[in-house]
């Protein structure tokens, strides 16, 4: 039987991993004295394992001095839009769920996460933005569907 290598299991994991975003900027909604606004903050990220999808995610930020830290919790309220942006040349095996997307939106016990899931009968990309927490979930959610279209001429 053969070890998996140390960069083997590296590649894997990153391969596996949710995308990175990159940040598109941030609106302040509330002025603080003393620490950081509050503000909602949009991210782009492109789907790995789809090329031609993009999703932009705009989330809820508290600021003050614990914001500012890094210990505040911020709210579960975000928004999700996901477009095609190019063609889009699906996997032919592609997952019926997957974890897209995840940031962590406390210290420890929160995050936003966002799913794909495969809609096979209308030929379409489900994306879920939702907000876990380990010790008591919560519901709130935004959806987002990406129809499989052909792009320009291609």
């Amino acid at each position: 039987m053969k070890i998996p290598t140390l960069l083997t299991l590296l590649t894997g994991l990153a391969l596996s991993a949710p995308a990175l975003s990159d940040e598109i900027g941030c609106v302040t909604t509330t002025w603080k004295l003393i620490g950081a606004n509050h503000k909602v903050c949009v991210e782009a990220f492109k789907d790995a394992k789809v090329p031609g999808v993009t999703c932009h995610v705009s989330q809820a930020r508290t600021g003050g001095v614990s914001g500012s830290l890094g210990l505040a919790q911020d709210p579960s309220q975000f928004s999700l839009a996901c477009r095609q942006t190019g063609p889009i040349a699906a996997p032919a095996r592609l997952p019926e769920s997957e974890v897209v997307f995840s940031e962590d939106t406390s210290l420890v016990f929160k995050e936003t996460r966002v799913v794909r899931m495969w809609d096979k009968a209308n030929n379409t990309l489900v994306y879920v933005a939702i907000s876990r927490k380990l010790i008591d979930g919560a519901p709130a959610n935004s959806i987002s569907t990406v129809p499989v279209m052909p792009w320009g001429g291609h």
